[in-house]
């Protein structure tokens, strides 16, 4: 599995370097997630991209509680910081954020970022509303009294958007 094997290269090169692994599922299958859990980098994320409602469109692949319970098996298995991050402006509604940082905090996510979506070609979904300031605002300071350890929410905002920030 080239995660694990790359987190090894670069500890070998230099073992100070403070890692963090933006991973896929793996289909959920354990025996993959345990070799990331075994070179232990310091953040281990996985990107629910989007909202329940909107995962089948925006992520075909994926599963919306697939995700969620690879989240949580990290957080179970000892992964200090674990790390997931949302796009918005596909159509999805404010009480369907909140539900997806609900649960993302019954998953035991420390950190969550939140950004708008811009759609890269043509072949992409196309945006479906420009988020406003304030609303990311709001997101932000919501997720703090959530509890999560860290929060970015603005429109920039991508998955490692300032990590040096969350790290420590």
């Amino acid at each position: 599995i080239i995660w694990s094997e790359t987190v090894k290269a670069i500890r070998r090169m230099n073992p100070n370097t403070t890692l963090e692994t933006l991973i896929p599922d793996f289909q959920g299958l354990g025996i993959h997630l345990d070799r990331i859990i075994d070179v232990a980098p310091e953040v281990v994320s996985h990107n629910m991209e989007t909202v329940k409602r909107l995962t089948r469109e925006v992520r075909i692949q994926a599963k919306y509680e697939r995700s969620l319970n690879v989240l949580h098996y990290l957080k179970e298995q000892g992964v200090k910081r674990t790390k997931s991050g949302i796009m918005l402006g596909l159509g999805e509604l404010e009480s369907e954020v909140i539900e997806t940082m609900v649960d993302l905090r019954n998953a035991r996510v420390d950190v969550v970022t939140i950004g708008q979506y811009l759609q890269p070609s043509k072949r992409h979904l196309p945006v479906k509303e420009f988020i406003l300031p304030e609303q990311f605002a709001k997101y932000e300071e919501l997720g703090k009294s959530m509890g999560f350890r860290h929060v970015e929410s603005g429109a920039l905002v991508r998955s490692s958007y300032k990590a040096h920030k969350h790290i420590h």
